[in-house]
């Protein structure tokens, strides 16, 4: 059995770390959130220990180190734009990390982490759970055959993910594109961590759309071309969908084929647990393609030149 820290636990996607730990049959001994409206604790780890304060987790993280009760993993679910500091700090209190996405915002901040790593002989994992989706695994496996065939083939690929949110979303620190890296770090990275992953590295970005609940834009790979729509406006999921209450809408197109993924999410972090636990996980290099691709974007001016451009940025324009 292995000792679990939790960092974010009152975050949205936590329940899922919590449900994890709990089925790969470990504890969790300790869990820090500013927000203190965590029952959700009382489900999977009545007996961890909680901190409102970050001060006195730090005391108590230092505490077990010198108690002789090791902790083996940090996992960390809070806010973006804090993941870096707090992933530093589980490499020096010598615990691996499993991070939450994005794993960081920027390209040089995986960079500096990768010293940190060597450092402490610690590991960063981060949740790629795409990867490990059947869907998307096929996909890969179709898209490599393909290219065994024919080298110089271009994949046509649209890409759509619409989750909607609410008011809230702009008030809190994921409308704050400091905090959180914008909608193409927030919700896209998993879908541009495919991309990368099946496609290699991105040679050319453009981006055809950015406002404050949607982004849009190509992406042209060696063997692709990727148009690609991200939104958490309701509004844009597709009218039969929308009449019945549908209110996540994905879309993967190759070649006009549908590639099915709308479900199978659920145990996808259970999944990630369990690979990571085998020392299987995905790393921070894994990680690097992805954050550059996002960074690209949210740096990058709109283009003028709408050609091959996704084709609802129509119901926009």
């Amino acid at each position: 059995m292995k000792n679990f820290a939790l960092i974010g636990a009152s975050g949205y996607i936590a329940p899922r770390h919590m449900e994890a730990i709990s089925k790969t049959n470990n504890n969790l001994v300790a869990a820090f959130d500013p927000y203190d409206g965590i029952g959700i604790l009382d489900k999977y780890f009545p007996n961890a220990s909680y901190f409102k304060e970050f001060e006195r987790f730090d005391r108590y993280i230092n505490k077990l180190r010198y108690s002789g009760k090791k902790l083996d993993f940090l996992s960390i679910t809070s806010p973006n734009y804090l993941h870096d500091s707090h992933i530093r700090f589980g490499l020096k209190n010598n615990c691996d990390i499993i991070c939450e996405k994005p794993l960081v915002l920027n390209p040089h901040n995986v960079e500096q982490l990768i010293l940190v790593e060597k450092e402490t002989g610690k590991k960063v994992n981060t949740i790629l759970q795409l990867r490990l989706h059947p869907s998307v695994i096929k996909f890969k496996k179709k898209v490599l055959n393909d290219l065994i065939k024919n080298p110089k083939k271009i994949f046509e690929i649209d890409l759509t993910y619409i989750t909607s949110r609410g008011k809230w979303y702009f008030i809190s620190w994921k409308g704050d594109d400091a905090k959180s890296g914008g909608i193409s770090s927030n919700i896209g990275i998993h879908f541009f961590d495919m991309l990368n992953w099946v496609f290699g590295p991105v040679i050319e970005s453009k981006v055809h759309l950015k406002k404050l609940d949607t982004h849009a834009g190509i992406l042209h790979f060696k063997n692709a071309n990727v148009r690609w729509f991200l939104s958490i406006n309701q509004e844009y999921i597709p009218e039969n969908l929308k009449k019945d209450g549908v209110k996540t809408y994905r879309s993967l197109k190759a070649e006009d084929k549908e590639i099915e993924f709308s479900s199978g999410f659920k145990d996808l972090h259970l999944y990630s647990y369990e690979k990571i636990l085998k020392g299987e996980g995905f790393g921070l290099i894994d990680s690097y393609e992805s954050i550059k691709t996002v960074s690209l974007i949210r740096n990058q001016k709109i283009s003028d030149n709408l050609k091959n451009s996704h084709s609802y940025i129509k119901k926009i324009n």
